[in-house]
C-alpha cells in the first residue's frame, strides 16, 4: 500500500487522513520539533491533542535534528506525496516533496509562500497590487518607516505566523509604539519568540477568503468566504464569524481574478492557496497566502453539506486524479447551502466550571457541530481572546436557508455579548439564600394573579398546602404527564450547588412543559441564582422559539414568555 505522508496533521488538515484512506493509501503523518520556548512547548501539545481527534489510523514518525535525517527516515516509506497538513508543514513538506522528485512547488518560491513580507514582495515584482510595508527589527525603524511613508494606520505582524497570532491593528503612531514594544516580548503562533515585526499600511475593507487547488498551473476555487473580524481595545484582531459567498456581489468576481495572478505571481503548481483578500475603493489586495488547508478545524461533512466537495479531498485531486479536478473545473460555482463559522469570543480570563452553550446550541436549526463538546469543565482555564488560537471555541452553521444560518448567528452573537457564562461559565457566587416562608410569601400573590389563565404548574423549591396548584420539585420534572397553560419556576436552593450547565438543563425541562400558547414565568427569586442572571433565561425561550412577553404594570422582576402556537 502506498504512502502519503501529511506533515503536522491539525485544524481541517485532519481531514486529509480520511481522505487517504478512503483513496486506498496509508497516511502516514509527520510530526514536528516544538519551539524551544514555553509556548512552543504548548503548541506541541496542543498538536498531540488534535492528533487523538483523528478516528482513523494512521502511522507516526518525527522530524529529526537534521533535514537530511528527516529525509532519510521519510524515505523508508516511499510516499506517493507529501503535503502539508498546517502551516508550520509547508516549508519542510515542499523541500522533501522536492528532494523526493515528487508533485510539489518549486523551493525558489517557498519565501514568497511563507513569509507575509516576501508575498507582497513577489507581487509587486510581477505588477500586481500590494501592501506597502517594511520588516522592522527595532522601534527606531518603525518609526523612520512610518514617518517617511506619512502613514497614519497601520498593521503589525509576525513575518511568519498564522491565525492572527500577535496581530494589531494601530489607529495612530502612538498606538504603534506602543504594539511593537509589546509584540517583540511575545512569540507567534507555534511559540517563536519574535525578532522581526512586518509593519504595514493598513487597508481598510471587507475581508475575504478565496480558497483554490492547483494542477500544473491551472487554479480552481473551491470555496469563498467573508470574514467579520473585530478590533480589541488593543489592537488585536479577533475572529466574530467567517461566512461562505454564495453568489458573487460587486468587485468579487475581480478579486477572484486577482486569486489567480497571485497564485500565478507565486508560480502555484500543485496543491491549495488559502488567500487572505481585502476588497476597498481601489479593489482587490492580498493579506497574504498560506499554501495550505483552509483554518478553522471544519469538519469534511460540514464543508460537503455546502459544496459537495471538501478541500482536502479536492487538494488530493489536484494531485492523483486530474480528471476530477477538471471535471470540477467545468461547473459553475455552485453551493448547495449557507455555511458559516461563529467564533466564541471569550472577554477575560477565565477559570471555566461549565459550558451550558453545549446543550443550548443543539436546539438552532443550522446547528452542525461545535469545537465545545463538554458542559462540564474542573477548572479549565481559557485565556482572553486575542487571536484565532485563543477562540473559546467555534460553532458550525450550516441551512440551505441563508436566513435560518443568519438567525442562530446573530442569537450566538447576542448570547456572546449578553451572557457569555451561557457559553463558558465560571460559575460566580449568588445572592444568600432566603428562608422557605420568604420565598412562599413572595410567591403567592403571582399565583394568585395568574391563575386565571388556566391549569397551572408551579416548579418548586418550597410547597405551600394552601395553594390550588398542582406543585414539583426540579428532580420530578420529567416525570410530569402533559401540558400546561401556565408554568411558575420558583427554583432557589435546588440551583445553589449545581454549575451553570446544570441549572440551563433544569430550566430548559421546565419550560419545555407549556402547552402551545401557554404562559411561562420566570421570577427574579430564581433567575438571579444562574450566572447569566435574566438575559440568560431569556436566551433560553429564544432559542426555544418561544416569545419574551412584554410585562404588565402589575408585575415586576419576573420573565414572562409564551409558546407560540
Amino acid at each position: 500500500m502506498r504512502n502519503i505522508i501529511v506533515v503536522e496533521c491539525i485544524s481541517t488538515g485532519k481531514n486529509y487522513i480520511g481522505d487517504i484512506v478512503n483513496r486506498g493509501y496509508n497516511p502516514v503523518v509527520l510530526h514536528l520539533k516544538d519551539s524551544d520556548t514555553e509556548d512552543g512547548e504548548k503548541f506541541g501539545e496542543h498538536v498531540l491533542e488534535e492528533y487523538k481527534m483523528i478516528p482513523y489510523e494512521f502511522d507516526m514518525i518525527y522530524e529529526k535534528d537534521t533535514f537530511e535525517e528527516t529525509l532519510e527516515e521519510v524515505q523508508k516509506f516511499n510516499p506517493l506525496l507529501v503535503v502539508p497538513g498546517n502551516e508550520r508543514g509547508v516549508i519542510l513538506a515542499t523541500r522533501l516533496s522536492y528532494e523526493l522528485g515528487l508533485l510539489g512547488n518549486s523551493i525558489e518560491n517557498l519565501d514568497a509562500m511563507t513569509l507575509k513580507n516576501e508575498m507582497h514582495n513577489r507581487l509587486a515584482e510581477r505588477g500586481l497590487r500590494s501592501i506597502k510595508g517594511k520588516v522592522i527589527h527595532s522601534l527606531d525603524e518603525a518609526l523612520e518607516f512610518y514617518d517617511e511613508e506619512n502613514l497614519k494606520e497601520v498593521v503589525i505582524k509576525p513575518t511568519y505566523s498564522a491565525g492572527s497570532a500577535s496581530v494589531r491593528i494601530c489607529l495612530n503612531r502612538d498606538e504603534m509604539i506602543d504594539s511593537i514594544k509589546h509584540l517583540f516580548d511575545k512569540v507567534n503562533y507555534y511559540g517563536d519568540k519574535i525578532d522581526e515585526l512586518l509593519v504595514q499600511e493598513r487597508i481598510n475593507g471587507v475581508e475575504y477568503i478565496v480558497n483554490t487547488v492547483t494542477h500544473k498551473g491551472t487554479h480552481r476555487v473551491t470555496l469563498v468566504w467573508k470574514y467579520n473580524k473585530v478590533r480589541t481595545s488593543e489592537g488585536a484582531i479577533v475572529y466574530d464569524s467567517c461566512e461562505t459567498v454564495n453568489e458573487l456581489s460587486l468587485g468579487e468576481a475581480e478579486m477572484v481574478e486577482y486569486a489567480y495572478k497571485v497564485a500565478d505571481a507565486l508560480e502555484i503548481q500543485y496543491g491549495p492557496v488559502h488567500g487572505e483578500y481585502m476588497i476597498d475603493e481601489k479593489g482587490p489586495v492580498l493579506i497574504e497566502v498560506n499554501c495550505r488547508p483552509c483554518g478553522g478545524g471544519m469538519p469534511a461533512d460540514f464543508l460537503d453539506l455546502i459544496s459537495g466537495q471538501h478541500e482536502t479531498d479536492s487538494i488530493l485531486d489536484s494531485y492523483l486524479k486530474p480528471k476530477c479536478f477538471f471535471d470540477e473545473l467545468k461547473k459553475n460555482y455552485k453551493l448547495y447551502s449557507h455555511g458559516t463559522l461563529k467564533f466564541f469570543i471569550t472577554p477575560k480570563n477565565m477559570i471555566v466550571r461549565s459550558s451550558p452553550i453545549v446543550n443550548i446550541e443543539k436546539k438552532l436549526k443550522a446547528f452542525h457541530e461545535s469545537t465545545l463538546i463538554n458542559t462540564t469543565y474542573n477548572d479549565m482555564f481559557f485565556q482572553k481572546t486575542e487571536d484565532l488560537n485563543t477562540a473559546a471555541g467555534y460553532a458550525f452553521l450550516v441551512h440551505k436557508e441563508k436566513s435560518a444560518v443568519d438567525h442562530d448567528l446573530n442569537f450566538l452573537r447576542d448570547v456572546e455579548r449578553h451572557a457569555f457564562s451561557l457559553i463558558l461559565s465560571d460559575d460566580a457566587t449568588f445572592p444568600e439564600l432566603k428562608d422557605d416562608d420568604t420565598y412562599l410569601s413572595e410567591i403567592k400573590p403571582m399565583i394568585n394573579k395568574i391563575e386565571r389563565h388556566g391549569t397551572g404548574l408551579f416548579i418548586t423549591d418550597q410547597f405551600g398546602d394552601d395553594l390550588d396548584i398542582y406543585q414539583v420539585g426540579y428532580e420530578k420534572i420529567n416525570d410530569v404527564n402533559g401540558n400546561f397553560d401556565f408554568i411558575i419556576i420558583n427554583l432557589n436552593k435546588s440551583l445553589i450547588d449545581k454549575n451553570e450547565a446544570e441549572k440551563v438543563k433544569i430550566i430548559m425541562d421546565a419550560i419545555l412543559k407549556v402547552k402551545n400558547g401557554g404562559l411561562i414565568f420566570v421570577p427574579k427569586n430564581t433567575y438571579q441564582l444562574t450566572s447569566s442572571g435574566r438575559k440568560g433565561i431569556e436566551a433560553l425561550v429564544k432559542v426555544l422559539d418561544y416569545k419574551i412577553e412584554l410585562p404588565p404594570h402589575y408585575i415586576n422582576d419576573v420573565i414572562i414568555a409564551s409558546r407560540g402556537t
